[in-house]
């Protein structure tokens, strides 16, 4: 059984509903889901880690402080020692944006698959064939709108929703066949 790490941070909650969805989906593939507020995750908690998935509100087109501390003080230290190297890694973002269009989320979600790539970890897409996808996705990884198009808070509905959680079911499959295969040992 692969264990996922799901390291967020949320302003309004919807960053959090997402990260509870993915573990609903993590633990619907047979995979065991940690979910970590970023300041509260350690080193330890990734290294016990099969799969790490961060998520993030975004923030002026990029990651929330929180997630980038996470980045710059635990994921340095994995990296400096290859801890990560061949686990499983995913992305997944809320927010908002005038012209409906997310404001930044391509940018964000970039921002932390790139570190993830950093670490070594194998990166999961997401698929335009998701359930969900053409309300909630991207190739990076799901997406919950979570404002209404003048800015005002709405929260994510049910439907945005579901294709958190079949990234998170997507991601144990991956973690759990690169944790029975590794790729760079």
């Amino acid at each position: 059984m692969a264990n996922i790490l799901i390291v967020f941070a949320s302003d309004y909650g919807s960053t959090r509903k997402m990260a509870e969805a993915l573990a609903e989906g993590v633990r619907s593939a047979g995979g065991a889901a940690t979910l970590k507020e970023a300041e509260a995750a350690t080193l330890d908690d990734l290294v016990a880690a099969d799969g790490l998935a961060l998520g993030s509100p975004v923030h002026m087109g990029s990651m929330d402080w929180r997630v980038k501390k996470f980045i710059d003080t635990v994921c340095s230290a994995a990296w400096m020692k290859d801890l990560a190297a061949g686990k499983a890694g995913a992305v997944f973002a809320s927010g908002s944006g005038f012209g409906n269009a997310g404001a930044g989320v391509e940018l964000t979600m970039l921002g932390m698959a790139n570190n993830l790539a950093e670490l070594g970890l194998v990166l999961l897409p997401l698929p335009k064939n998701t359930a969900g996808y053409p309300k909630a996705g991207l190739q990076w990884g799901p997406y919950g709108r979570a404002h209404n198009e003048d800015l005002s808070p709405k929260g994510l509905d049910a439907d945005q929703l579901v294709t958190a959680r079949a990234h998170g079911a997507h991601l144990a499959r991956l973690a759990e066949l690169l944790k029975n295969n590794p790729v760079f040992a």
